[in-house]
């Protein structure tokens, strides 16, 4: 038995331990922002941001997001994978890192890169809630096959199911859950999978968590969600949000669509396929840019209209990928424009730690081109973040990718950029200095020296 004083200690500790996450969330959520965020994208993955066929639609959405919105706005990706699938997912496409994640259908929020888990959202999930119950009535339903240990979670227990069982176990599980006094909500998605989950939990509320932290004086100006399957219709019912189902929705979403929001404006069945379609959905409701720099082949001559180094980063590398795979003429013209921006002084230090002057770099280039030729060579940059360190210059700081044949490379990248009197329209590089990520470095020295 547990002294008073005991459990006066455990209650402090867990009072700590929440004001922390909510200390992460608000350094998370706010600090990266002047202000609200511009718009807050809420997307599920697979088949919606993640194309698993083709990551053409994800690729560009990952140049529109880092060169108009990573700054100003938040991505948060809610999905029914567990963390660690959702690892697996990362490993293998060229997949953004959010600002949120919300994982195992909406009963797992973490934030930031290192994934730190909101421990107050946890405790949110247990009224009414009793895992051991829900397996003990769920095993009297011959019809339900329990999924993987690893898509079993606290506050999820999933199971799968022919679809045409689907209606009645779930009003029949139901009943005697809620027979048994606990609170629950029963997911079918996809067509097979059926998850119980606590009646708090689902990505709509969980969406609802969210918004209720931010508070009125810090909600994000715009909220978009994006789904294509059965357990991302609860996103479509938070007030005042908009909405997109991808082209590729399944039945399940767009009957639930019919028979419950049909008529509001604010939700679109997109034309597009998955990211795509979150493109699409971005210029219908005139929420911001929506041409993604992927859609551009010759970007103009000096267009610094808005200082926005996130977009210099995404071009460079657009080009680099363009030059190496020869999805661009092998014109006299590159070379010396590239050089016009590269500081005849400027230094590019390689992530095996060797420097080289960036006009040298330049040189180079002309004996890569097209090298990349007929392979599935794909360049981005993530989590594009500046700092303007003077009254002309930045320090933007990144992740670069590589995807080849030879499998991922990927390496953190800082680079000074300045304007100045003479070329006041156009970014100059000043230095560049590139790390290899844990477990991403190449063993292709000739890799290494380029940019």
């Amino acid at each position: 038995m547990l002294l008073p004083i005991q459990k006066d200690k455990i209650q402090k500790d867990k009072e700590r331990g929440t004001s922390l996450v909510y200390s992460l969330c608000e350094k998370v959520l706010m600090d990266r922002l002047d202000g609200p965020a511009n718009l807050m994208i809420v997307s599920d993955l697979d088949m919606t941001m993640v194309d698993h066929h083709d990551h053409t639609s994800q690729l560009r959405f990952n140049a529109l997001w880092e060169s108009s919105y990573r700054h100003s706005s938040l991505l948060v990706f809610s999905t029914g994978r567990t963390v660690e699938t959702y690892k697996w997912l990362k490993k293998d496409t060229p997949m953004l890192t959010p600002d949120i994640i919300i994982t195992s259908v909406g009963t797992e929020i973490a934030y930031g890169e290192s994934m730190v888990p909101d421990s107050g959202f946890e405790q949110f999930l247990n009224q009414n809630w009793d895992r051991d119950i829900v397996m003990e009535e769920a095993d009297k339903f011959p019809q339900l096959k329990y999924q993987s240990e690893s898509q079993q979670r606290q506050h999820k227990v999933s199971f799968d199911v022919e679809k045409e069982k689907a209606e009645g176990v779930m009003k029949a599980l139901s009943e005697c859950l809620e027979n048994r006094g606990l609170d629950i909500k029963i997911i079918f998605s996809g067509g097979h999978a059926l998850d119980v989950v606590p009646k708090r939990g689902g990505k709509g509320q969980a969406l609802v968590y969210l918004l209720n932290k931010f508070g009125d004086r810090k909600q994000p100006r715009n909220t978009l969600v994006c789904g294509d399957s059965g357990n991302d219709a609860e996103l479509f019912t938070v007030p005042d949000v908009y909405g997109v189902m991808v082209s590729n929705a399944m039945d399940e979403l767009l009957l639930w669509h019919t028979e419950n929001v049909k008529n509001n404006p604010k939700i679109i069945h997109a034309t597009e396929r998955c990211a795509s379609g979150i493109i699409q959905a971005i210029g219908h409701f005139k929420l911001g840019p929506n041409l993604s720099p992927r859609d551009v082949m010759d970007f103009p001559e000096g267009s610094l209209s808005s200082k926005n180094p996130g977009h210099e980063i995404v071009k460079f590398y657009l080009f680099y990928e363009r030059w190496r795979r020869a999805d661009i003429a092998n014109s006299g013209k590159y070379i010396p424009n590239l050089k016009a921006i590269c500081c005849p002084s400027g230094v590019f230090v390689n992530p095996s730690g060797q420097q080289q002057s960036l006009h040298d770099c330049v040189d180079e280039l002309p004996k890569f081109y097209g090298d990349k030729q007929g392979e599935k060579f794909r360049v981005w940059v993530d989590r594009v973040t500046s700092t303007q360190i003077g009254l002309d210059s930045w320090s933007i700081k990144f992740d670069k990718w590589e995807l080849s044949d030879e499998g991922p490379k990927g390496c953190t990248v800082t680079v000074v950029l300045c304007t100045t009197e003479s070329a006041p329209d156009r970014f100059v590089w000043m230095h560049m200095h590139q790390t290899w990520l844990t477990g991403f470095g190449a063993t292709d020295q000739t890799y290494s020296w380029l940019f």
